[in-house]
């Protein structure tokens, strides 16, 4: 193995940590809105509004935890999101047992749950950074992303069978247990973690929640992958919910045909990720990411095509393997060049201010999205949202800086 591959014990607690959290996600995926569903006994508008408000709220609670992150040491913020989303999800089946399950009390968790979220990722890039050399960011960003497509690939398969078993509310007991795997390996590692150089600071400003945006859209690197993330991430899960409608509902899959259309595709995930490395040794990143971002924003057009049966089975896999194949590849050079390119001292604003858009826009458009299937049919929703994201390449062309920013003094000036 080359010294490059070598990341050492640290980064294999944080990996393991990451593997844990990402598969009991994925193993309660869907459990919130089939709780709403089977439980409760709410309508598709209220699950779709369950989804876009929590995600909503949690950006909007989320937004001054860059500059607080900033001032604290990571792994401790890190464990405790894991904590609270762990807690979060085991108040449910608590709730449930009691009689006191609402659908108000699920809005709530899905807030808080989406606000831990936000910070653990502001926290978590700026850790990774800390733990393994610049050098050695692509590796591991490449082993993440493996891990989350193979994370995909199984967990909703694994944890569907265990829905129609147990029922929805005991087994997002499974995704509070990954969390709290999660929070067990971070406490493993013994690296030690630097007090940060801005602990001792005075107290947040208000000018202190919009630095990440400021650094990001002043930055000629970063504001086209900020553009085109945003745009391609939104357009992609605002269609989700519509190709459960068009599959299921106008054209009548089983449901094993549905898991299998978007499980085995995740192998390209994996795939992609793995090649990842190679292909910019060869290629160059630049290079790599343009052409894997224009690819992944191609595909969606096909699932417009899509009928019933097996032919339609075969079409939806080889689009999603293709999608996910140039996804896998794209992931982690972007992540990597997002922490390099960022200073250490602004890792958990950028951060924050990069999820907190995504997720902000993610529940946007999807509400829209929802509205606009409505209207004109779940498959001509789809083919908006395909035409728009064969448009997202374009963001990813370097422009000048649309803001003026002061720079401050170097760290040690």
């Amino acid at each position: 193995m080359s010294e490059r591959q070598r990341l050492g014990r640290p980064f294999g607690w944080l990996w393991s940590a990451y593997a844990a959290s990402t598969l009991g996600t994925w193993l309660g995926f869907g459990a919130l809105p089939l709780i709403a569903l089977q439980v409760l006994h709410v309508g598709p508008a209220a699950v779709s509004a369950l989804a876009a408000a929590g995600q909503a709220v949690g950006a909007l609670l989320a937004l001054p935890l860059g500059p607080w992150v900033e001032r604290r040491r990571k792994k401790p913020v890190m464990v405790a999101a894991d904590l609270v989303r762990s807690v979060a999800l085991c108040t449910i089946p608590v709730a449930y047992a009691l009689g006191a399950l609402t659908y108000t009390y699920l809005l709530v968790v899905s807030v808080v749950s989406a606000a831990a979220n936000i910070a653990f990722r502001s926290a978590s890039g700026a850790y990774l950074k800390m733990l393994v050399r610049p050098g050695q960011l692509l590796v591991a960003n490449g082993r993440f992303e493996s891990t989350t497509w193979t994370a995909t690939a199984l967990g909703p398969t694994l944890g569907g069978a265990a829905i129609s078993l147990l029922g929805a509310v005991v087994t997002v007991i499974a995704n509070a247990v990954g969390f709290l795997l999660s929070a067990a390996a971070l406490l493993a590692i013994r690296a030690r973690e630097p007090k940060p150089e801005r602990a001792g600071s005075a107290r947040l400003r208000g000018a202190d929640l919009f630095e990440g945006w400021r650094f990001i859209l002043a930055d000629p690197e970063l504001r086209p992958l900020f553009l085109n993330t945003v745009a391609v991430n939104a357009l992609i899960m605002a269609t989700q919910p519509l190709l459960a409608v068009l599959l299921l509902r106008d054209l009548g899959w089983e449901a094993w045909q549905y898991g299998l259309a978007f499980g085995l595709p995740c192998v390209g995930g994996f795939l992609g990720a793995q090649a990842a490395p190679r292909l910019e040794a060869r290629y160059g990143r630049r290079p790599v990411l343009l052409w894997s971002g224009a690819l992944r924003s191609a595909w969606l057009t096909g699932l417009v095509l899509v009928t019933p049966g097996a032919g339609g089975v075969v079409l939806v896999v080889l689009v999603e393997f293709g999608l996910i194949a140039c996804m896998g590849v794209f992931n982690p050079l972007y992540a990597t060049q997002r922490l390099q390119h960022v200073p250490d001292d602004r890792v958990a604003r950028v951060l924050t201010a990069w999820s907190v858009t995504s997720t902000g826009a993610i529940a946007a458009l999807t509400a829209v999205w929802g509205v606009l299937a409505a209207v004109v049919g779940a498959r001509a929703a789809i083919a908006a949202a395909a035409l728009l994201l064969a448009a997202t390449p374009v963001l990813l062309r370097r422009r000048p800086p649309v803001v003026a920013v002061v720079e401050e003094p170097a760290r040690g000036a």
